[in-house]
């Protein structure tokens, strides 16, 4: 949606930096969200280990679920990919947005079903902005 994709997802994705510091703060906004794991663990909530970690967290809080990620695939983490971001305004907060070409490079080498059918979104939404530019 952030950016103007016409498809509503049903979570956040966030890659988020691993400096312990920075998940220290991650711990405590989540702890004020009151987020817990959305699988066979609904009563748990992710240690500062789990987030030091790349591994993929399903975590919700009310009706809102998150995927909080330590990196995408095996090499594309926090700093790897800021250099791939645009600064948005969200809800009052600058927040860095994965670029729509890099969203769909990710996109292309994934094989699942849902992937594949954002990838058709993704790749006409940048199709429309060019031509759009031109």
């Amino acid at each position: 949606m952030l950016q103007r994709v016409p498809i509503n997802t049903m979570d956040f994705d966030i890659v988020h930096d691993r400096e312990a510091e920075n998940v220290q703060r991650l711990m405590a906004a989540l702890a004020v969200l009151g987020v817990t794991y959305r699988d066979e663990s609904p009563n748990l909530t992710p240690t500062q280990a789990d987030l030091e970690s790349a591994q993929c967290h399903p975590l919700r809080t009310g009706r809102l679920d998150l995927d909080i990620m330590g990196a995408l695939g095996e090499n594309l983490d926090y700093s790897g990919l800021l250099p791939d971001t645009d600064k948005l305004e969200v809800a009052g907060y600058i927040v860095d947005v994965l670029k729509l070409e890099k969203l769909i490079d990710i996109k292309r080498k994934l094989t699942r079903p849902k992937d594949r059918f954002m990838l058709i979104h993704l790749e006409a939404t940048l199709e429309e902005r060019e031509r759009t530019r031109e």
